[in-house]
């Protein structure tokens, strides 16, 4: 019901856009995010998104490189990544959290009812 797409491999200092695709679940009411999981790590919390669009939480690790957006008529997610590091190397994992989901518990993996396969992003020095 969700899949994520997007991912390769950049350079360090270069840019990438993520997409994730909902289908079969009413877009529109869900928060969306996005989490990440190097090789060898847990699973991180990335970025959220409220489902009105208009609140939006990051990891200290990506604000002012990452942004998240979303377009309800096209029930896709965006992620816009810019001056990637490689310590951005991960595979790349969109969510789907009801909207009763205040902010605050959008960094949770628990949080989240839906989840997409993964796309993979490398980032090389």
């Amino acid at each position: 019901q969700l899949q994520a797409f997007g991912g390769g491999l950049v350079q360090a200092g270069g840019s990438l856009r993520l997409s994730c695709a909902a289908s079969g679940l009413s877009f529109s009411t869900y928060n969306m995010g996005w989490f990440r999981q190097a090789p060898g790590k847990e699973r991180e919390f990335v970025v959220a998104i409220r489902w009105t669009g208009v609140s939006t939480k990051y990891a200290d690790s990506v604000k002012g490189r990452f942004t998240i957006s979303r377009d309800n008529a096209k029930n896709t997610v965006y992620l816009q990544m810019n001056s990637l590091k490689p310590e951005d190397t991960a595979v790349y994992y969109c969510a789907a959290a009801p909207r009763s989901r205040i902010l605050s518990t959008l960094s949770e993996i628990f949080a989240y009812d839906y989840w997409g396969q993964g796309t993979v992003v490398t980032v090389s020095s």
